[in-house]
């Protein structure tokens, strides 16, 4: 698999910021400026071949934030009907 320097860069750069940060996609995305979906696929895919010790330090964010995404999910529910709530009083 071919990976031009512009996208080898951009991948490096979204692997350290989710590293230093333990980011998840849809925050990385909204800092770098571009969509879950390229955040994503650069992270599980390309980064495997550009820097594989890279990679399993990411991955490990990754499957931690995946398993963590119902109960933030389930807090964000809760937040907005008591913010609901609270206004209809």
């Amino acid at each position: 698999m071919e990976i031009n320097s512009f996208y080898e860069q951009r991948v490096k750069e979204l692997a350290v910021y989710v590293i230093e940060n333990k980011s998840t996609v849809r925050k990385t995305a909204s800092i770098f400026g571009i969509s879950k979906s390229t955040v994503h696929k650069d992270l599980s895919k390309r980064l495997k071949y550009i820097s594989p010790l890279l990679y399993s330090q990411v991955n490990v964010i990754l499957q931690l934030n995946k398993q963590q995404r119902h109960i933030r999910g389930g807090n964000a529910t809760r937040l907005k009907y008591l913010a609901e709530r609270s206004q209809q009083l």
